[in-house]
């Protein structure tokens, strides 16, 4: 079993020794086609096993099994040449994957496709490449001890991503969509799509929480395998969503590359529409031109967190449940946000909102909440929830906010999980009737915020005072030693 830790940080550190790579996102651009290559290669191996007759998609010449196992194979301008060759007589990997078809199985030769439509291989160096892929050799995707351990590590590439990323790109901690799917509670045959599924965080928490709750038989796989949808425009995150996706045994990913609000409004039908929604839309950054021209003229605006709204109260069925992250920009303003939220509270029952705090999404600091709605009926009260951030063993020294080294974890749930099916106002929670918002606001503060602050006796706060005397005084000692 390898060291999958100590593997992919090597990785990174031959990665920048090479000329090619111009920072974070290059680096994890080239990562995430040479993993996908990897993986589906892996997958493949365990699929001619217990599949009569299987034929990976995959040209034997590129199979990872054929020029990349090897530790002594090609390396060099000659590894370069295979990757990037453009010649009509020896086309390289790229090229021929590009183009590739397989009419017996063309759903998993276009995911192949669309991979490497949106890749690039950046790597000058053929040397350190090879150097690269020997690493990548060292972790079995087949194990399941070292799956389980690249899971792991596959969060912190997502950090990575993350914060490598542009304005609007905010990945999901893992607790949210955990929460925000175990509230949603997606069934065994419901189709459950992301819009924009980024690197497939709500996909694989579905398929979890489905696997976990429902799939008992194999004809119960089978169906889950044809039940999760993904669509994510950025080329590096849905790569590595993709990938995602294979981890998670999704045989043949229904995941695309595709710009979901190009999709016109209009043609969506009742063939498109799904059972769950689970997203968290980009917000804060600008659409390209032209897309608002797909949405009827009252909705047309440049946010693109808004225009997602409107494209989710289309795709969601009857009945349909949602559960997405808007910023709070989007739950008030007035002209075009205000006609949204209208539509919102009228064609769906927005039920709850649930207030998080502002570094949630660090290093973003924008304010977020999840909104919880079921289609087809309005809106006739609205509760909130505000959660807030970890109290200490004393109030006064609890945690300021969260970040890279203290996310938020999925235990600060647990009030919410036991509060949701037994709801009752307290200083967290309130409620609120559609009939007392003005202009469709949803922007409420909290009114049963506690007013006096909480007063500690004179033994509680000497106590206080001697656990933080006794921490920093730790802290120098360290320091102390350590200039030693």
């Amino acid at each position: 079993m390898a060291n999958v830790g100590a593997v992919v940080s090597s990785i990174r550190n031959i990665m920048r020794q090479d000329r090619g790579i111009s920072g974070d996102a290059q680096r994890l651009e080239q990562l995430g086609w040479m993993l996908f290559l990897k993986i589906i290669d892996d997958k493949d191996q365990e699929l001619e096993i217990i599949k009569d007759n299987y034929v990976s998609v995959i040209p034997e010449k590129f199979q990872w099994r054929n020029w990349a196992a090897d530790p002594e194979g090609m390396t060099g301008d000659e590894l370069l040449e295979f990757i990037d060759s453009n010649a009509q007589s020896n086309k390289g990997l790229f090229a021929s994957l590009r183009e590739l078809n397989v009419p017996n199985h063309p759903k998993r030769a276009a995911i192949v496709r669309e991979v490497f439509e949106g890749s690039n291989n950046y790597m000058k160096s053929g040397y350190e490449m090879r150097k690269v892929i020997n690493k990548l050799n060292e972790i079995d995707f087949n194990n399941s001890e070292d799956k389980h351990i690249f899971g792991n590590i596959y969060e912190s590439i997502l950090q990575e991503l993350r914060d490598a990323g542009n304005k609007g790109e905010y990945y999901t901690p893992r607790a949210v969509t955990q929460l925000m799917t175990q509230m949603t509670n997606p069934k065994l045959g419901e189709k459950v799509l992301d819009p924009a599924a980024g690197t497939g965080g709500f996909l694989t928490a579905a398929i979890d929480h489905v696997r976990e709750n429902y799939v008992k038989t194999v004809d119960d796989e089978h169906i889950l395998q044809k039940s999760i949808t993904g669509w994510e425009l950025k080329p590096v995150a849905y790569v590595l969503g993709l990938t995602n996706l294979i981890l998670h045994e999704m045989d043949v990913p229904d995941y695309h590359y595709i710009d979901s609000l190009k999709k016109e409004y209009n043609s969506i039908g009742k063939k498109d529409q799904v059972d769950v929604i689970l997203a968290n839309p980009p917000f804060g950054a600008s659409i390209a031109d032209g897309v608002e021209t797909n949405f009827p003229a009252t909705y047309r605006c440049k946010e693109s967190a808004d225009l997602f709204v409107i494209l989710m109260l289309q795709l969601l069925k009857p009945n349909g449940r949602c559960a997405i992250v808007l910023p709070d920009g989007s739950i008030t303003g007035d002209g075009v946000k205000a006609r949204i939220r209208e539509k919102l509270l009228t064609d769906t029952n927005l039920h709850t909102i649930i207030r998080l705090p502002q570094s949630t999404f660090h290093p973003a600091t924008v304010s977020t909440n999840l909104l919880f709605f079921e289609k087809g009926s309005p809106t006739k009260e609205i509760w909130y929830y505000e959660h807030k951030l970890p109290v200490g063993q004393f109030v006064f020294i609890g945690q300021k906010s969260y970040s890279k080294t203290k996310p938020i974890q999925f235990e600060e749930f647990q009030p919410i999980i036991e509060w949701w099916n037994n709801r009752k106002e307290n200083s967290q929670v309130w409620k609120l009737k559609v009939e007392d918002l003005k202009d469709w606001d949803l922007d409420i503060k909290n009114p049963n915020q506690d007013s006096v602050e909480i007063e500690l006796s004179t033994e509680e706060t000497i106590e206080a005072l001697k656990a933080s005397f006794t921490k920093s005084s730790k802290i120098i000692s360290e320091l102390e030693n350590l200039l030693k």
